[in-house]
């Protein structure tokens, strides 16, 4: 299976990415508080687990930013993860929520418009079941949407449902 054929991995940040509970649940990432030369800032990035990227590589499939951090997220979170620069969904001008069904989340439209019938997995903490019919009934081809808890981020849990999908729905 080719690059361009590889089943797509729709990932957000605030919630998969970067927890916002507490206690992000990665023993290695530094507590919320703590000072670093790379939080650009933002002392939330202390959260993300500099691990995650080499596990989110290791699924195989084409990740994509799906994220309101946008081209930032290849400046300020790759980096951070182990990730290189990734291709990023670009959203709809403000106004356009009118144009959905009530309840369907705002970054369906454009993430299944991204995928164009391919297979895809989509990550993110906002995901709800109006996404799941909609997508189920206007994407030709296989698709995950995956509901991450936001208080926790990815988690071994979440990576073993991510894994177990391909098993089933990609051929090695």
């Amino acid at each position: 299976m080719t690059s361009a054929e590889r089943t797509l991995l729709f990932l957000d940040v605030d919630g998969p990415l970067i927890p916002f509970g507490s206690s992000c649940g990665h023993p290695q990432a530094a507590p919320a508080d703590a000072p670093t030369s790379a939080d650009q800032g933002n002392p939330l990035l202390n959260r993300l687990d500099p691990e995650v990227g080499a596990r989110l590589m290791a699924l195989n499939c084409r990740l994509v930013w799906a994220t309101t951090w946008m081209e930032e997220a290849n400046e300020v979170v790759a980096p951070l993860i182990g990730l290189p620069n990734l291709p990023v969904v670009q959203w709809p001008d403000t106004g356009s929520e009118e144009e959905n069904p009530r309840g369907l989340h705002w970054k369906t439209r454009p993430v299944v418009e991204w995928a164009d019938g391919r297979p895809f997995i989509w990550v993110d903490d906002e995901i709800s079941a109006m996404d799941r019919l909609w997508v189920a009934a206007g994407h030709p081809g296989p698709s995950l949407l995956h509901h991450v808890a936001p208080a926790k981020g990815l988690e071994e849990a979440d990576f073993c449902a991510l894994a177990s999908w391909l098993r089933a729905v990609v051929p090695t």
